[in-house]
């Protein structure tokens, strides 16, 4: 793919973050999440490709745009996969809290596993990291190597768990050799990049989560030689059902990094709209609003920060009478 995808791919993730931060801590994360779903087609519509969501919202019957099946883009090459959440938080943009951003994730057609929007078991780290955890070695095996990948005594390592009560037997296993754990409340994407950014303060991410957020966050750790793996876990046998219809034969596989994200040429973007651990959220001064959004391409291995400065009143997206800023 073209490196000036990662820009316009930013443009997009920019104008989802500013819209649904607009809702930042007023309780209505409906309204949030529809800002940002909003945007982020519309900036679709100016974008130089032949796109073809494989994860978003949801089925056509389901969502009103970025549905499961849509075609994105000016309809030009290249042709590609696109893997969206406009906003991974909804409850976190509702409250106020921190964590949310609006991501987005791109590879070549065909290539980007197409996960049902059911559970996913999920073990992320960084470089150092790869290749010595396992998700099904035990939680302290795993906290062990990672300890000595990092040079780090087991007390020094910090595991975020999203705060489940499933997830209660992995804490007390965490917590038994000493290791630091950060509970999550939403939103898991962005802790797991953070284990593969040095200087992060998360070194892991364990537990059970969205499935398609876990592709999103393999593609992530893909641009960054981290490692990642999971599995499926269908409750019931409409969900194996749906495995099955999207392509997935054993519900059971064990998903290593290179089977959920097949290419080598990805392109990842995420856009704080509250402060989460690589990013800081949208910050409004006098009429402007400022954004922070990370850039990732596994072709080059580049990450780039770009820090925005939007004049908002000169934004034609602002204009768009589809889109929903405030509650009046």
């Amino acid at each position: 793919m073209e490196r000036e995808l990662a820009l316009e791919f930013a443009r997009v993730t920019e104008a989802a973050a500013l819209t649904s931060a607009r809702w930042v801590g007023l309780g209505d994360k409906e309204a949030a999440d529809d800002a940002a779903v909003t945007a982020m087609r519309v900036m679709f519509d100016t974008v130089s490709i032949d796109g073809v969501v494989v994860i978003g919202e949801g089925e056509m019957d389901e969502a009103p745009m970025l549905f499961i099946g849509e075609k994105v883009g000016l309809g030009v090459p290249p042709q590609v996969d696109i893997a969206v959440d406009p906003l991974e938080g909804t409850n976190l943009v509702a409250k106020g809290l921190n964590g949310a951003i609006a991501v987005l994730a791109s590879a070549p057609v065909g290539t980007l596993l197409h996960a049902p929007d059911i559970y996913m078991d999920k073990i992320a780290v960084g470089a150092e990291c790869k290749g010595r955890v396992f998700l099904d070695a035990p939680v302290k095996e795993n906290l062990r190597q990672v300890a000595k990948a990092l040079d780090k005594s087991i007390r020094e390592v910090t595991v975020v768990i999203l705060d489940r009560e499933r997830h209660q037997g992995i804490i007390e296993e965490v917590r038994s050799v000493g290791a630091r754990i950060r509970l999550i409340s939403d939103g898991d994407v962005s802790p797991a990049v953070a284990a593969a950014y040095e200087n992060s303060g998360v070194d892991i991410l364990m537990g059970i989560g969205g499935a398609p957020e876990g592709v999103i966050t393999a593609a992530a750790l893909k641009c960054m030689g981290g490692d990642f793996q999971a599995r499926l876990c269908p409750e019931g046998e409409n969900e194996i059902r749906r495995c099955h219809e999207m392509g997935i034969k054993d519900v059971r596989q064990l998903f290593k990094i290179d089977e959920l994200v097949k290419s080598d040429d990805v392109i990842f973007v995420a856009t704080g709209i509250t402060d989460s651990y690589l990013l800081k959220g949208v910050r409004y001064v006098k009429g402007r609003a400022i954004t922070h959004t990370i850039v990732m391409r596994s072709a080059s291995g580049t990450i780039r920060f770009i820090e925005a400065n939007h004049c908002l009143d000169k934004k034609p997206l602002f204009k768009d009478k589809r889109i929903t800023l405030t509650m009046e």
